[in-house]
């Protein structure tokens, strides 16, 4: 099957399932999130089976326009896989979060407006597929835009809700922003380049040297800068990670989840994309490379040194996903190509992956404590060791996770992050890192003192729905079987 009918399957569901809703009369709208999770397993399963015009040169789609603009290589398949998982698991969670939803949308005892929340992660999944893809500036650009107009909506959903509300504003503003200054950036690249296709701009400042037409640096610098403040708006990147803290409380927690895990994945691979033909330039790498590590180190810094007084778990994950971004950021500024063994985009995969176990899972035992304790904060976790201790068992591995443990899965991401640390001779970033993931075991165990050595305020015990046990417990063995045999998601990244 042709790669491009992937995203055409995944909105063509989307739609399907809007007009499903409007039009099937049912009082439970949970039936929406479970058809859509089925039809994205669907689709995940065509995805490993989609091959691009390399496979197949013989035939006539593989010679279409479109392939100027899509890109199908064993890096847009994981990631498209990537997003496909993601947002399966968090229309999962979503199913039992609808209490909430129903709460703040309509009234408790209806589920009226909650429909289209399941169905607009959909939406949001075909735009992170395509970005995946992206080879030009103008098609990554539109699909970052229904990735993130969407996550508008999802932000703001809960309109009784004055926190909600209040995030949706602020995401809004700050999106806006981010996008002029990415718009901004691609007019700038495109003035010093003539052209918008990533591989044509990697051809042009290649052969510099050697053209008789010479590029303006100075306005090819100034245009990557300006697009990677756009992208660092998706990546929580300083400077442009205020909106996260304020954000990520306020949402509901699925949508938080989708910010923190999807929005994040998307941002790092049309980075990736983006600064590929930059990077292999010796006209631009330099100051990339450069411009990479402040970026980094700052990243690193605030995150863990600001996450340390939250007491609010949400508001802390906040924090911590700031924090997990300057990890990702100081693997791109410690470039290594996709040819090497250890390369930059492979490590980035294999940690974003990593990070989608960890994070989901903690978000699922998240939701089941704001919708059951009605709270988000860390005394809400209080005892959680003795009224549910598998839950509170799983809980602490993924935490212990989270903050780099060895023998887990989030182990092994830092691992390699500190590998192409060394082998770039980033020795000051190195011991900024070092402190950061020393910071990071500090309020990450805040947590797990206050489940196992906190009493809780009630004895009454939380029981967990079938769907959500199953989630956290599936997800609990992954971090810790790729914490000791990561080879299945390496294989699958050196395809």
């Amino acid at each position: 099957m042709p790669a491009y009918y992937l995203e055409a399957l995944t909105v063509t569901l989307g739609i399907a399932l809007l007009m499903a809703e409007a039009f099937v009369p049912s009082r439970d709208k949970g039936w929406v999130g479970i058809a859509a999770a089925l039809g994205l397993t669907v689709i995940l399963g065509l995805t490993c089976l989609a091959i691009g015009p390399a496979a197949k040169p013989a035939a006539a789609w593989a010679h279409w326009p479109l392939w100027n603009f899509y890109a199908f290589d064993g890096l847009a398949r994981f990631y498209k896989i990537f997003a496909l998982l993601c947002t399966i698991l968090v229309l999962l969670m979503a199913v039992d979060y609808r209490q909430i939803l129903a709460r703040f949308t309509d009234h408790p005892g209806s589920q009226a407006g909650t429909g289209e929340y399941h169905a607009l992660p959909v939406f949001a999944c075909a735009g992170m597929m395509w970005m995946a893809s992206a080879r030009d500036l103008a098609g990554a650009f539109v699909a970052l835009e229904l990735v993130t107009i969407t996550f508008y909506i999802l932000v703001a959903y809960m309109r009784r809700n004055v926190g909600s509300l209040e995030a949706g504003v602020k995401y809004l503003i700050l999106g806006a922003l981010s996008t002029g200054f990415l718009v901004y950036g691609i007019a700038w690249i495109y003035g010093a380049t003539g052209t918008l296709s990533l591989p044509g701009i990697g051809e042009l400042i290649g052969n510099a040297g050697a053209s008789s037409d010479p590029i303006n640096r100075t306005a090819l610098l100034f245009g990557v800068a300006l697009v990677m403040v756009g992208l660092g708006f998706k990546m929580g990147a300083v400077p442009m990670q205020v909106w996260i803290p304020d954000v990520y409380q306020g949402a509901p927690t699925p949508t938080t989840a989708f910010l923190s895990v999807g929005s994040k994945a998307a941002g790092f691979i049309l980075t990736l994309r983006f600064l590929e033909p930059f990077l292999a330039s010796e006209l631009t790498r330099g100051p990339v490379l450069a411009l990479l590590l402040i970026l980094a180190c700052a990243t690193l810094l605030f995150g863990n040194l600001a996450a340390i007084p939250q007491t609010n778990f949400k508001r802390l994950l906040a924090y911590s996903s700031i924090a997990h971004a300057g990890f990702l950021l100081l693997a791109l500024a410690a470039w290594q190509p996709l040819a090497a063994e250890l390369s930059s985009a492979k490590v980035v995969s294999f940690y974003l992956a990593t990070y989608l176990l960890m994070t989901l899972g903690v978000f699922f035992v998240l939701a089941q404590v704001r919708i059951q304790r009605d709270g988000e904060s860390i005394a809400d976790f209080n005892g959680l060791g003795k009224t549910n201790p598998p839950l509170a068992l799983a809980l602490t591995v993924l935490l212990a996770a989270l903050a780099g443990l060895p023998l887990t899965a989030g182990f092994i991401g830092k691992f390699f992050v500190f590998c192409l640390a060394v082998q770039a001779h980033l020795w000051w970033a190195l011991a900024i890192a070092t402190i950061a993931a020393g910071a990071g075991f500090y309020y990450y165990f805040k947590v797990i003192r206050a489940m196992w050595w906190t009493p809780p305020a009630t004895d009454t015990p939380l029981r967990l729905p079938p769907l959500s046990a199953t989630c956290i417990a599936i997800l609990t063995i992954a971090v810790l079987l790729f914490g000791i045999w990561p080879q299945p998601i390496w294989m699958l990244l050196n395809q």
